[in-house]
């Protein structure tokens, strides 16, 4: 992700979605879609930090940038779910349609990499990431990123009051990925 496209991307979005005030959270029930989006059963891990153990990660976000002020409160939770295929997967485009639609209607705002192709989206051939974000005023509250692999997909979720600036703080720890310079976060087609 291109960090000047990445800010601007951010900047238009809160501009835009100020107005919105949508209930914070995941739409219910997405889980479900989750494991339902490939044509074949996975290996599922996940694992979550919730208000606890954020705390004891405040070090880790201080040494990498984070104001020392923001690091404890910023964080609430961060949820990761990683499903392993067995063969490289076909992902239902109608289930990831349920899932784009439930969190739009749910008021969250939707960036896809500009770098993609359709014809990638259903049978990936090189990584997908979506980018769901729940904005409060100028701030993210909830975060949802979307990694569709060949033979992988990791659903990672963040709860918190976040700047967009944070979220670059936040890459590459707690199994958020690393921002990729060559990805351009757009606004997703409706």
């Amino acid at each position: 992700m291109n960090l000047r496209n990445c800010l601007l991307a951010l900047t238009l979005i809160t501009g835009a979605s100020a107005a919105l005030m949508a209930q914070p959270g995941p739409p219910v029930g997405l889980n479900q879609n989750f494991s339902a989006l490939a044509d074949q059963p996975a290996t599922h891990t996940s694992f979550s930090f919730d208000r606890s153990l954020m705390q004891i990660a405040q070090n880790l976000l201080e040494s990498n940038g984070m104001d020392p002020q923001r690091a404890a409160a910023a964080l609430t939770g961060i949820s990761v779910d990683t499903y392993h295929y067995p063969q490289p997967a076909f992902y239902t485009p109608e289930v990831m349609g349920s899932i784009i639609e439930a969190y739009h209607a749910a008021g969250w705002k939707h960036l896809v990499n500009g770098n993609q192709t359709p014809a990638n989206s259903a049978q990936p051939h090189s990584t997908l990431t979506d980018l769901w974000l729940h904005f409060n005023g100028g701030d993210v509250d909830d975060l949802m990123v979307l990694i569709r692999a060949p033979r992988d997909m990791n659903v990672i979720q963040v709860t918190g009051n976040l700047r967009p600036l944070d979220l670059l703080h936040l890459s590459g720890h707690f199994g958020i990925p690393k921002v990729d310079p060559n990805a351009i976060m757009v606004p997703a087609p409706r």
